[in-house]
């Protein structure tokens, strides 16, 4: 038996300590792969029966050890495993297959809201937005654009709605591809941004065409 909370505190047994280990360890967040979770817990086991009160520290350098490969497997998985898959698969482009004109895709935006599909709403009312902005000039048209690149190309041309358009973007992959439910805020979000975006002057725009010496441009 070994104290697992200083002098006084509750004890613990070896076999319990194995047995949390265990179960800490089986679960999915720890199991890329079934021989990886596998070797960890062999690992675990193995260290638990060479007994801890034979090395250096004892079974609290056991405990902090474990903790320390517990750790560090999160962040592994955080990052390289089925998390960071899904946070990355979290994303793609706003407009897909045949295009249709800005006013087509506020209209049908509208009609899916009134019948309260607001996640089509927002899906729809970014389209509009995006098609928008091409259609006037501020962003280029470009295949595959995604909603964050959208956000970044048409705030360098009105800064003055960079918030709105980076919140927007977060709202339309959150909605289109994180499986969020879009709600009659999130859509009067996007309507609200739209009209700003109408009635703002691009920044390029308030600049004089430059001529050369030349001439002007042919």
């Amino acid at each position: 038996m070994v104290t697992a909370a200083g002098p006084g505190g509750p004890l613990v047994s070896r076999a319990e300590g194995q047995r949390l280990a265990r179960a800490e360890l089986a679960k999915r967040i720890y199991h890329p792969t079934e021989s990886l979770s596998q070797r960890i817990s062999d690992w675990i086991n193995r260290l638990l029966n060479s007994g801890g009160s034979g090395g250096p520290g004892g079974w609290w350098a056991i405990i902090a050890l474990i903790a320390l490969v517990i750790i560090v497997v999160a962040v592994v998985m955080h990052r390289i495993g089925p998390v960071a898959r899904s946070r990355a698969a979290k994303t793609g482009p706003v407009l897909s297959g045949r295009q249709l004109s800005a006013r087509d895709y506020r209209e049908q935006a509208e009609r899916l809201a009134a019948a309260g599909d607001f996640s089509g709403a927002i899906i729809e009312s970014l389209r509009g937005i995006a098609v928008g902005l091409e259609e006037r000039g501020v962003v280029p048209p470009r295949v595959g654009r995604t909603a964050v690149e959208l956000a970044a190309e048409a705030s360098e041309s009105v800064p003055g709605q960079a918030a709105g358009l980076a919140s927007a973007a977060r709202l339309f992959d959150d909605v289109r591809y994180g499986e969020r439910n879009g709600t009659a805020a999130g859509y009067q979000q996007l309507r609200d941004l739209d009209a700003a975006l109408r009635l703002a002057r691009p920044a390029a725009a308030s600049q004089p065409l430059a001529t050369t010496a030349l001439g002007p441009p042919s």
